[in-house]
């Protein structure tokens, strides 16, 4: 405790000395005015209580989260580091080590919204509008597989949402249920003589790295085109390079889950080097799902126009696509996008 706690403490405890047991009141400070009172009471309840109006979609929720919230969380809420991840997880909560999200863990809507509006964004609590707030909520939903790339949150429709774990909690009881723990004697005969530690935890690297995010922060946003492209092709020739500079900054958006230039290599999407003009679903050693798989054999090719298509709303698109991103809204950037992406190959 510091000295000016020391004093503080003391100078409490001399108050109450000074004043008689029976006093109603000490004479301090004044009561709180309506408004003050209203900037305090944020908090929303799983029945709604406290909602404010407000609509948001899953769209401008997008651009929101991206803006104010991937730096940490990933622009597909994946994650950065150990920042924590808000989606993803379904089906491991019975699992050794589960993936807890807002998708898989959360039980109520009200809890993300209140959260939101009452912390986020880090260091700039309680900056966003309502309305931006129910948008970014949306976009969560749908980063979760909860809501479809079309749909609008709003005070009206909040309580239709169903959360996946809803049901995944009970009542807290134990002021009844272990009572015993406390109302009988304790125990105090056959105890241990020493005690002797037998596990430790297993995850320790759980406090995320902000030296990390600050470095990704600063990035330059825009590198050398032509290093990665590399040994250009007479068509790579013809591209305009500032629309391929263009297009590296919009598939920053991408590089969660794709990689392309050499050495590129598939992770949760799959490598997309000679992706434009190539049969879809044919990247070699990559698990695609039944539905790209399908859209193979039917034979599609991933011309301009096709490209074009499912970078603008991929599941709608391609009903049952695992690609989890929203889309892109602006036309300029799927061109750009595009572009970039035939700088590297076939």
């Amino acid at each position: 405790m510091s000295k000016y706690h020391k004093l503080f403490a003391a100078w409490a405890f001399g108050l109450c000395l000074a004043v008689p047991a029976n006093a109603e009141k000490f004479g301090l400070g004044r009561a709180a005015l309506p408004e003050e009172i209203a900037a305090w009471d944020l908090d929303v309840a799983p029945d709604g209580t406290g909602l404010p109006e407000g609509s948001g979609d899953v769209f401008t929720g997008e651009e929101v989260f991206a803006e104010q919230c991937a730096i940490c969380h990933g622009d597909f809420a994946e994650g950065v580091g150990n920042w924590p991840k808000l989606a993803g997880g379904e089906g491991t909560l019975a699992d050794k080590d589960p993936l807890k999200t807002v998708g898989s863990y959360w039980p109520y809507l009200s809890t993300v919204w209140d959260y939101v509006n009452r912390s986020m964004p880090f260091g700039n609590a309680q900056s966003l509008e309502t309305d931006e707030v129910y948008a970014m909520v949306a976009y969560i939903l749908y980063s979760n597989d909860v809501v479809d790339d079309e749909f609008t949150l709003s005070h009206e429709n909040f309580l239709d949402v169903e959360m996946r774990n809803a049901d995944g909690f009970i009542v807290d009881d134990r002021e009844t249920a272990e009572a015993h723990f406390w109302t009988d004697e304790p125990c105090m005969t056959d105890c241990k003589d020493s005690v002797e530690i037998t596990m430790r935890a297993a995850v320790l690297d759980v406090t995320p790295d902000e030296a990390q995010a600050d470095a990704e922060a600063i990035e330059p946003a825009v590198q050398d085109a032509s290093a990665e492209v590399g040994e250009a092709t007479e068509e790579t020739a013809a591209l305009d390079p500032e629309m391929i500079e263009s297009g590296e900054k919009v598939f920053k958006k991408c590089k969660a889950c794709h990689q392309v230039g050499d050495g590129a290599k598939h992770r949760t999407g799959p490598a997309l080097n000679g992706i434009v003009g190539a049969t879809a679903g044919t990247a070699e050693g990559f698990a695609y799902s039944k539905a790209m798989k399908d859209a193979a054999d039917a034979g599609l090719i991933w011309t301009d126009a096709e490209m074009a298509a499912f970078l603008a709303k991929p599941k709608a698109y391609m009903k049952g696509t695992r690609m989890s991103f929203a889309g892109l809204r602006k036309p300029d950037d799927i061109e750009a996008v595009i572009v970039y992406l035939k700088s590297f190959g076939p």
